[in-house]
This record gives structure tokens, C-alpha cells and sequence, in this order.
């Protein structure tokens, strides 16, 4: 009976050192349930969400001591999680309070344009002078702080229970240009709308435009490669083996008013400043565009109307054949009104003819 507890006793006595050992290796082990909202990514991406202030040699190094596995069991820095399954995360406490931040929402009124929205997505009409994402000189008054705001009130986001993922825009649009932008809600979403993005042959955007334009074709096309500038920031027409990318614009006169024409425009490509190069580059330049336009025609239009940006509108969005988590949106069409300023320059125009 003796040697019975005195076995017993060895045993315990072995596993509690071997949870000491453990603790002294790792002191936290961090387990994330895979559900919905966070399947189908690399397990580095998923790692680097949730260790947001991480340098990727750290990433790189807890894969290759093994620190990271799957439902108890090692796998490739390539994995990609699946619903249903478990990580885990072996990191020292010292080092997770390190590299974890919570994502930072800074108060700020929640005035969205809200055009539609379901369980996983947002379309707002973006206000001119907004900025979507923060820069250098704006973190607080941005479209994402705006809608985390949003989501937080609705509860339907939690910073401190985010997993690493960060709602916001899948796309950006110019500070000083007004109209549609989509924002998704959850992980797949985001994934799927970056991914029509990226090919965008299951999407199509239109963009209003108003030009200084005395001469113009009815309907035409803009095939003209384009080059941007890191040092200015600003872009112009270039050469393909100068670096130029590829841009191809199309677009649709709706309406003639003298020496100005209002045109529906299709980004086949989408460079930066795409519409406003392309338009200058055909000497017809989008009135109140401070970079690119004709800055007489400019400081008329903002004496007249008040018009202190480019006239450029996003005002047409459709989802066509999706597949997949968002294809309840195939077919659907949204349209972004035009601002009020905007309003007023048509019928100014309008009655000046």
C-alpha cells in the first residue's frame, strides 16, 4: 500500500514540475476558437491580427520553435484555419501585453450616409472633404473612425474582443471626392469584396463628372498608361517602360451646357487620380480639380457656387454574378445622390443656357 502512494506521489509530483516547466517556458497560452468570422486566412495573417504590434521576424520565429498550432498539432506558416478548429498561441504574458494592442477608437459622431446595409456590409455616401482612412495629419475625423463608432453603438464590433480583425472600407476614394464607398462588417466579407476589387469583373462603379470641355466626343475611351510621382504624390501621363501602369478609362456625355459638359465615366482600371489625369490629358479637365484642373475656371465656380473641389462623384455601384458568402447581393444595384452644391452648379448651367 506504501509503495502504491508512494508511486502516486511521484507521479503527481512529475506532472507538477512539468507545469512548472511550462509555465516558465510560455506563462500564457492564448487558444482562439475559429468561427465564421475569422476562417479561411493564412494562420500568419490570423497571428499578425492578433499580435498587431509584432515585428514579423517574431512572427516568423514563434512559427519555427513551434509556438503556434492547430488543434494541438504544428502546421505550415501557410495554413489556412478552418471553421470549427482551435489555435493556439504560446507566448510569454510579458510579451503578449507587448505586441497586443486593442484596436483604438477615438470618439467621434457617428453622422454616416448609410445607402444600405445587411449583416455584413455598409454602403455610405461619402461626404466630400472625409477622408476613408487615417493618415499623418487625421486619425479621428476618418470614414474608418466613423464607423467603428457606428458599430461599437450598434454592438456589433468590441475592440477588446476583436481577434485581431478591424472592420472598415474595402476601398478607398479620394478625400475630396464624394460618394459610394462599401465597408464590411466581418472577416469573410472584407475578404470577398477585396477580392471583387482586385479583378473587378463582378462589379461595376460609375462616377459623375462635371468638365470644362468645349470640345468632346459624345462617348469615348481613355487609353493612356499613367505615372505617379512618390515625391509630389501627383501623376501624369507616362510610358510603360518608364514604370506607367496601364489605365483605361470609359466614359458617356450626358449633358452639353456651353462650354461644359456633365459625363458619366467607368474606371476599367483603377490608378490613383485615374479620371482626373485622363480627363486633363484630353483638355478637358474636371472643374474645381485644384490639381490637374484649369485653375481659372476653378475660382469661378467657387466665387459662383461656392465649389471648392472637383466635381467627381461616385453615384453607381452594382454587384453582378457573385458566388460564394455575398452572393444574396448579385444584381443589386446602388445609386449615391449628388451634394447639394453639385445640385445647385446643374441648375445654374441649366438655366444659363
Amino acid at each position: 500500500m506504501s509503495n502504491l502512494l508512494l508511486t502516486s506521489d511521484l507521479i503527481i509530483l512529475s506532472l507538477i514540475k512539468r507545469a512548472i516547466i511550462y509555465k516558465i517556458c510560455y506563462n500564457f497560452f492564448m487558444e482562439i476558437k475559429i468561427d465564421s468570422h475569422n476562417a479561411n486566412q493564412r494562420i500568419d495573417k490570423l497571428v499578425r491580427k492578433v499580435l498587431n504590434s509584432a515585428p514579423l521576424s517574431f512572427i516568423y520565429k514563434m512559427f519555427r520553435k513551434k509556438d503556434v498550432k492547430v488543434d494541438g498539432k504544428r502546421v505550415d506558416i501557410s495554413y489556412i484555419v478552418k471553421e470549427g478548429e482551435n489555435v493556439q498561441i504560446y507566448i510569454k504574458d510579458d510579451l503578449l501585453e507587448k505586441f497586443q494592442s486593442t484596436p483604438v477608437i477615438r470618439k467621434v459622431k457617428t453622422n454616416l450616409n448609410i445607402i444600405y446595409e445587411d449583416e455584413n456590409i455598409c454602403i455610405v455616401n461619402k461626404p466630400k472633404g472625409l477622408i476613408v482612412h487615417g493618415d499623418e495629419h487625421e486619425k479621428r475625423i476618418t470614414l474608418q473612425n466613423i464607423f467603428l463608432n457606428y458599430l461599437v453603438q450598434k454592438g456589433e464590433f468590441s475592440p477588446t474582443d476583436s481577434k485581431g480583425f478591424v472592420p472598415g472600407p474595402c476601398h478607398r476614394l479620394d478625400r475630396n471626392t464624394s460618394g459610394i464607398v462599401i465597408l464590411g462588417k466581418n472577416l469573410i466579407t472584407m475578404q470577398e469584396l477585396l477580392k471583387l476589387f482586385q479583378n473587378k469583373t463582378q462589379i461595376k462603379k460609375r462616377y459623375i463628372a462635371l468638365l470644362y470641355a468645349k470640345k468632346i466626343n459624345k462617348s469615348g475611351e481613355i487609353d493612356l498608361p499613367l505615372l505617379k510621382d512618390s515625391n509630389s504624390g501627383l501623376v501624369r501621363v507616362g510610358r510603360i517602360e518608364k514604370g506607367a501602369k496601364r489605365a483605361l478609362t470609359r466614359y458617356t456625355v450626358l449633358k452639353k451646357y456651353g462650354d461644359f459638359a456633365l459625363v458619366e465615366a467607368e474606371l476599367v482600371t483603377g490608378r490613383t487620380h485615374q479620371l482626373r489625369v485622363h480627363f486633363q490629358a484630353i483638355n478637358c479637365p474636371i472643374v474645381g480639380d485644384g490639381k490637374y484642373g484649369n485653375f481659372q475656371i476653378n475660382e469661378e465656380f467657387e466665387r459662383i457656387y461656392g465649389l471648392k473641389n472637383q466635381f467627381l462623384h461616385a453615384e453607381y455601384f452594382e454587384f453582378l454574378n457573385l458566388e460564394g458568402p455575398l452572393k444574396y447581393l448579385s444584381g443589386k444595384k446602388i445609386h449615391a445622390e449628388l451634394p447639394n452644391i453639385e445640385k445647385g452648379i446643374l441648375e445654374g448651367l441649366q438655366n444659363e443656357c
